[in-house]
Order: C-alpha cells, then structure tokens, then sequence
C-alpha cells in the first residue's frame, strides 16, 4: 500500500527515487528538459492525462485535491512517477502563477503537427471546416480563451507564424480549460506558401477586422473557411488583409473600436457552427 501524501510505497519499491522536492528561490533549479514543460489548472491537468497519459512525468498537488487526482497518482504507483502533495506557496514557485488550482503536471510536450498533416486531418471530414490564423496575437491568455473556444466548437486547427513568440505555455493551457488538447496548433514559416496550401486545399481566407467588412451575420460564409485575427492594436499584417477572399466585422454601438480577439472569436465561431454542423 502507498501513502498518498508522501508518494513512497510502503515497501522501499524503487520508484521513490524520482520524487522531487520543490526547491527554495535560493536554490538553482535544475534545467527542465526543453519537451517538456509545466501544465496547472485542475481542468487543463486532468484534459491531458486523460488524452495522453504516457506523457506525464510527475505531479505536484495539494491535499484538498487528493480525492479528484486519485486516478492520476494510481497511474503514478503504476508507473514509477513521482508526485508529492506540497503547499499552496510551493505550487505558486513551481508554476509562476497563483491560479494553479491545486495541481500542476510535469508533461511532454504534444509533438508539433505540419499543416500538410492538419490539412490532410481536415479532408477526411466533412466539407465544412474552420481553420484559425493568429498574426501577431501575443497574450497568452488570449489564446487559451481561444483555444477554449474552438475547442467548444469543433474548430479544426490553430496556425500560427513560427516567427510568433506565442506558445502554448502552462497559463495559456490553465485558461482553455481542457481545450488546449482537443485543438491542433500549426507553425508555418512561408506565409505565401501557407496561403497556397490552403487554397488548394479548397480554403478561402477572411480577414477579421475591427471595422468596414462584411457583418458576419450577413455574410456568405464558405464551408471551407480560414478565419485570420490579427493583434489588438496594431492588427495583421498588409500581406495577409491582401491576400483575404473577404472581411468580415462583427457590428456593434460604435461606444468601443472593438471586442478582444477572444470575444471575437467566439462570435465568430457561434456564426459559422450556426451554419455548419462541425
């Protein structure tokens, strides 16, 4: 039998060796391997385990959380992993963040996928498919509410400028409540050859814009669709409004330029879901 607060099995099994014990601010932490990275949020943990559990490399939680985790900390006994029931203030060092809901994993990263892979997933489905192309967005939190979002909708996957600094880090995941692992994301590195791809691949591309464009609600929206949003403030880039088939806005009072791109979002994907079953 193990003890759930210690992670040791009463036994002396070898396992025991892997635990890790939160280190102090004056204590250098050692390197983390660069595939691997820290997920927190009770939701965003356990949304990975559940899809990818070989992934899983240990486990931090507080003992409020025992209960829920159980099932996680058998797979650890199982398989050698180690995990440590800690502080509220030994998760917020190891996380860099208060909003860590109790628990945080130690995980692989998901394999990065090819937009020649995301295309080749997206033809095996129905006609109907939406894409998302992020220019410039940088804020994390912003993504994990999109990704929630398009989670929630079926979206079929996220691309990304593999110059973007923007990256599925542990707060975008906490904030996409799970969504971070149903929703594939893309970098690409050529813009003009990404935007063929598409094309061949019987995409058209819309331009989201603050103002000027098509009423989404009005709009003849394609079945094959690639949504592009830009940052706020500065936008997208010139290149891609001038390679977009059309532009849409979402109407509003006028009283503020426009909605975050995580509201606009799910606008957008509300409308398109309305018209294509996903």
């Amino acid at each position: 039998m193990s003890d759930p607060r210690s992670g040791k099995g009463s036994t002396g099994s070898p396992w025991k060796r892997t635990l890790t014990t939160p280190t102090s601010e004056s204590t250098p932490r050692p390197p983390r391997p660069v595939n691997e990275q820290r997920l927190y949020g009770l939701n965003a943990c356990l949304a990975a385990f559940a899809k990818r559990p070989d992934d899983l490399r240990k486990v931090w939680l507080l003992e409020t959380r025992l209960a829920q985790l159980k099932a996680v900390l058998a797979w650890c006994v199982k398989h050698r992993l180690g995990y440590r029931v800690v502080e509220v203030g030994d998760l917020d060092k190891l996380t860099g963040s208060r909003h860590h809901e109790g628990v945080c994993f130690e995980m692989v990263k998901r394999a990065p996928m090819t937009l020649t892979a995301l295309l080749d997933k997206s033809a095996n489905r129905d006609d109907a498919s939406l894409l998302v192309w992020l220019d410039g967005v940088g804020n994390p939190h912003n993504l994990g509410a999109l990704l929630r979002s398009a989670a929630h909708f079926g979206i079929s996957g996220v691309i990304v400028p593999s110059a973007s600094s923007l990256e599925l880090s542990g707060a975008a995941a906490r904030v996409a409540e799970g969504g971070a692992e149903a929703v594939d994301i893309v970098r690409v590195d050529d813009e003009p050859r990404a935007i063929a791809a598409l094309r061949a691949a019987g995409y058209a591309i819309a331009a989201t814009v603050p103002r000027e464009g098509l009423p989404v609600h009005d709009a003849d929206l394609p079945a094959r669709l690639v949504l592009v949003f830009g940052a706020e403030g500065e936008g997208m880039s010139a290149s891609l409004i001038a390679a977009a088939d059309l532009r849409l806005s979402i109407p509003g009072s006028g009283v503020v330029e426009s909605l975050n791109i995580a509201a606009s979002a799910a606008i957008l994907f509300s409308e398109y879901r309305r018209r294509y079953r996903l």
